[in-house]
């Protein structure tokens, strides 16, 4: 299969998309400092040359990106809510939609198709509230959207890629069995998508539906509800290798056998702040390294930020709380996990949490102060902040990147991007689009954040994927050996290459649904000319360990990634 040539995804494409769409004046003098505290902080952790580079790639998309889904075509779905009037996106004539609660009738869009390669975007037309909603791609790339608000609370919709830009939004007549609002989904190794939590649904189902049981209690979420303040929803689920899933909720933990309704394994409370929805921080499953064979792989999770308890309560007050300044890390395959605590360079609410194909993980978003919430939060954080969970010296793990100037707050995204950037959107603290008279205006631009590896400084250490050998119409099946042939520069070290997939997630809300990393095992490498190699690698071996579905690959180089190829797995 020959890899396709997108270069357009490359960071000299995005600097010249930068000077297409240059910032205005006013974004370039914009100055959000943040308080002395939060100064003081980050003085530990000062940025260096080479610690990327912010792009800004559309001034105004019309439509604030509440949630984000990267598809195997190159495109990111994109949407709102649509329960707060008109947006400043225009629907095509004729393609009006009656609104259940804002208006009569509503011309403009609150969904959005943007294409990465050509860095332009069509609008899309949903018929119901995706307010606080959740997704999932499935085995074959589509889009699995649940829930809402209001009218769409209950709602199952589908977005399919297609070639000649006509797809849009499908709303099937099958519904969920109950009320779906700040819920987590997760695909599961057969298939099916499991739709878990939400506000005051202690409860998950399937999508498609289980046969025998449409929807399983789960005492689990009510036991985890604080009062008042809940600080349980959008749940974090990362599915494991022995085919549980893990769920976190507040400060606690648990493994779930789904199909059986049963806890298997309780983990100990992560200490000191709360982690969920509206004390929102945000989760990883760091990379789980595979290896030849069907041993057993270790599966570290990190959680990241948050708020005390009772912050959401005085932030509605004008009380802004300091936000988390801890991480915690728990190895959940271990006979008696515990959680080892790490501090980021400064505290963070609402963070972003993304794998790299390099294996490390970015932090970006957010509040030092407050929680999630309208009007709940101050103080952005304007810079990136990269983990290398690698690092054996805890000290060095974190490192501060250079800022964007643009506040990313309450209902922001971001999603890792083909190329190994990071695409950025959204923020809207108040209840309707508001551009005047406040300190931190509805944001409805787009940005690119370029991680250092795709700095020009690293530009001789890149490999370039050339052809993949194995996979029939870039399918692979479970267990396959394949072949990746790559260019690379003169005189390079081979033997520090490694082949990642990354499963592209749908983010919202500070977590990332259904992203994961392989480190794929490697068989053997060839060089075949000066410049160009062969490294035979072996496929995930089974749907326990990579859900079937498309995946980025990645070849990656001293901690520097080529552009990756879609691969489907199944």
């Amino acid at each position: 299969m020959a890899a396709k040539n997108l270069s357009l995804h490359s960071l000299f494409s995005l600097l010249i998309l930068l000077s297409l769409h240059p910032p205005t004046s006013s974004q370039l003098h914009r100055n959000y400092s943040s308080t002395s505290l939060l100064r003081q902080q980050i003085s530990h952790y000062s940025t260096v040359p080479g610690g990327g580079e912010w792009m800004l790639l559309q001034q105004s998309i019309g439509v604030s990106a509440m949630h984000m889904q990267l598809l195997y075509d190159n495109k990111v779905i994109i949407f709102d809510r649509t329960d707060f009037g008109l947006s400043n996106l225009t629907l095509p004539p004729g393609e009006c939609r009656g609104n259940d609660e804002a208006v009569p009738v509503d011309c403009s869009a609150h969904s959005l198709l943007y294409d990465v390669t050509t860095n332009t975007f069509r609008p899309l037309i949903v018929q119901t509230d995706v307010w606080c909603s959740s997704g999932a791609l499935n085995a074959d790339g589509t889009l699995i959207q649940t829930g809402g608000y209001h009218a769409g609370d209950h709602k199952i919709r589908l977005f399919m890629p297609c070639t000649y830009g006509q797809c849009d939004w499908i709303e099937l007549k099958q519904n969920l069995t109950v009320q779906r609002w700040y819920a987590s989904d997760q695909i599961l190794p057969d298939g099916r998508i499991i739709i878990l939590g939400g506000r005051r649904a202690f409860s998950y189902e399937f999508f498609p539906k289980n046969e025998f049981t449409a929807t399983v209690r789960f005492p689990f979420l009510k036991e985890t509800t604080d009062p008042k303040e809940e600080n349980n929803l959008y749940p974090f689920l990362h599915l494991l290798p022995d085919g549980n899933l893990f769920v976190f909720a507040n400060r606690r933990s648990v493994l779930l056998d789904y199909n059986n309704n049963r806890i298997v394994r309780q983990f100990p409370p992560i200490p000191a702040e709360k982690r969920s929805y509206p004390a929102t921080g945000s989760s990883a499953m760091l990379p789980l390294k595979l290896t030849g064979g069907n041993d057993s792989v270790a599966v570290d999770v990190m959680v990241c930020g948050g708020a005390w308890g009772g912050s959401y309560l005085k932030a509605m007050r004008g009380i802004f709380n300091l936000a988390a300044k801890s991480c915690g890390r728990i190895r959940v395959t271990d006979p008696d996990p515990k959680w080892e605590m790490e501090d980021m360079p400064m505290g963070r609410v609402m963070a972003d949490m993304l794998l790299l194909p390099s294996g490390d993980v970015i932090i970006l978003n957010g509040a030092a102060r407050g929680s999630a919430g309208w009007e709940c939060a101050s103080d952005p954080v304007l810079n990136p902040v990269m983990y290398r969970p690698d690092e054996p010296d805890p000290t060095r793990r974190f490192t501060v990147l250079n800022p964007t100037t643009i506040p990313r707050l309450y209902h922001s995204a971001a999603t890792l991007l083909p190329d190994g950037s990071v695409l950025v959107g959204g923020s809207n603290p108040h209840v309707r689009y508001n551009f005047t008279g406040v300190e931190y205006p509805t944001e409805l631009s787009l940005e690119a954040f370029a991680p250092p590896y795709l700095g020009a400084a690293y530009s001789h250490l890149r490999p370039s994927i050339l052809s993949i050998e194995g996979p029939a119409d870039g399918v692979v099946s479970y267990g396959q050996q394949f072949a990746i042939s790559f260019g690379l520069g003169l005189f390079q070290d081979v033997a520090r290459c490694i082949v990642t997939m990354v499963a592209p997630s749908f983010t919202t809300h500070s977590f990332a649904m259904n992203q994961r990393l392989l480190v794929l095992y490697i068989e053997n490498v060839q060089q075949l000319s000066s410049f160009d190699y062969k490294v035979t690698v072996r496929a995930p071996p089974n749907a326990n360990v990579a859900p079937p579905g498309y995946y980025m690959l990645f070849v990656v180089h001293q901690g520097v990634p080529c552009h990756s190829v879609w691969l489907r797995i199944s």
